[in-house]
C-alpha cells in the first residue's frame, strides 16, 4: 500500500516542458493549469505527463516492492467532491489502482474510492468487508485496514485506511462519475469518521508491477 508524505514528494523535481504538456520523472507536486498534481515512487522507472484540461498520463516499470502513485485533483480536499473522468487506458499489470486517492487529519485516515484494479483486488483478501455502498450505477464493498508506524502526511505514524471498492471494473474510454460524498456518508454509516481533508486527487497506483495508464478530469 501506498503512504504519501509531502516531504518525500518535494525533494527532487524534474521536468521535461512542451508547448501543451509537462513530464515529471523524479517525485513532485504543484499546481498547473489549476489543477494540483503529485508524482511519487520509490523504486523502478516512471513518468508522469501533465496534458491539458486536467490530463494526465502514468508509464511506470517498478521492482518487486517497488510503489508508485501518480494522480491530478485539489490541494484541499471536500467531502461533497463530484469527479468526473475518462480512462482512455488503464493497464496495471499484476497489481495497480485507480482511485480516487486523498487523506485526512485529526483522524489522521488515508482513503480509496477504488474504480478499477489489476490481477490483485485491493484491499486484500485479509481484509473483510464491513458492508456496501451503492453509488454511481455501481456497488462498492466497504474495507477498513491499519497501517503501522509507516509513512503519512504527518511523519511516520500509525493510521487507518478506509476503502470503497466497486464490485466490478469501470470500463475504459467512458464518462464515469465519483460522487464522494456517498461514500462519506456510507462510511459514516458503518462507524468510519472522516477529519478534516488534505489534498485529493484521481490517482493511479502501481506496486510491484508495470503498466501505464491515460486519464482525463473532465472537471477541474
Amino acid at each position: 500500500m501506498l503512504s504519501i508524505t509531502r516531504a518525500a514528494v518535494t525533494l527532487a523535481v524534474g521536468m521535461v516542458v512542451g508547448a501543451d504538456s509537462e513530464t515529471i520523472c523524479t517525485n513532485a507536486t504543484g499546481t498547473r493549469g489549476g489543477s494540483f498534481h503529485t508524482f511519487w515512487r520509490d523504486s523502478g522507472s516512471g513518468c508522469m505527463t501533465l496534458r491539458p484540461a486536467g490530463g494526465y498520463s502514468v508509464i511506470w516499470r517498478l521492482g518487486a516492492r517497488g510503489n508508485m502513485v501518480a494522480g491530478r485533483g485539489w490541494t484541499t480536499g471536500s467531502p461533497d467532491r463530484v469527479v468526473h473522468y475518462e480512462a482512455n487506458v488503464f493497464e496495471p499489470g499484476a497489481n495497480g489502482y485507480l482511485s480516487f486517492y486523498g487523506w485526512s487529519k485529526n483522524p489522521l485516515v488515508e482513503y480509496y474510492v477504488v474504480e478499477s484494479w489489476g490481477d490483485f483486488v485491493p484491499p486484500g483478501a485479509c481484509a473483510a468487508p464491513l458492508g456496501t455502498i451503492t453509488s454511481d450505477a455501481g456497488t462498492y464493498r466497504v474495507y477498513r485496514t491499519r497501517r503501522v508506524d509507516q509513512p503519512s502526511i504527518a511523519g511516520t505514524a500509525t493510521f487507518d485506511q478506509y476503502w470503497s471498492v466497486r464490485t466490478s471494473r469501470r470500463a475504459p474510454q467512458s464518462n464515469h462519475t465519483i460522487t464522494f460524498a456517498n461514500h462519506v456518508a456510507g462510511w459514516r454509516r458503518l462507524g468510519l469518521r472522516l477529519g478534516t481533508l488534505d489534498y485529493q486527487v484521481l490517482a493511479t497506483e502501481g506496486y510491484g508491477s508495470a503498466g501505464r495508464s491515460d486519464i482525463r478530469m473532465t472537471n477541474r
